[in-house]
């Protein structure tokens, strides 16, 4: 059982940067690619970013990329989303998720979750 626990979501004007962190505990969680996914008010939960457990795979969802980045520390057991050049159709619920799966790119992929770090951009 792996235990997720999301920081680092606040409110921000856009343009501003924000890193979110993920913090994973029980398990063998250094194992496992991450995920991050976010979920807009009225809007269903879509793919942000992904990287595997060595850092060699990472994927990025194109309406980010370029300004957001993944990235791990396992000897932290934990994961950050830097975030950059913000825009207000940034305004989410991020969550960061685990996954057995090496190409994992859908929440069905995933088999644990954090509970949601809210990131609200202002214009």
């Amino acid at each position: 059982q792996v235990q997720l626990v999301e920081s680092g979501g606040g409110l921000v004007q856009a343009g501003d940067s924000l890193r979110l962190s993920c913090a994973a505990s029980g398990g063998t969680s250094s194992t496992y690619t991450m995920g991050w996914f976010r979920q807009a008010p009225g809007k269903e939960r879509e793919f942000v970013a992904a990287i595997s457990w060595g850092g060699d795979m990472t994927f990025i969802r194109n309406s980010v990329k370029g300004r957001f980045i993944s990235s791990r520390d396992n000897a932290k057991n934990t994961v950050y989303l830097q975030m950059n050049s913000l825009k207000t159709e940034d305004t989410a619920v991020y969550y960061c998720a685990a996954s057995g799966s090496y190409y994992a790119r859908v929440s069905g992929d995933y088999d644990y979750w954090g509970q949601g770090t809210q990131v609200t951009v202002s214009s």
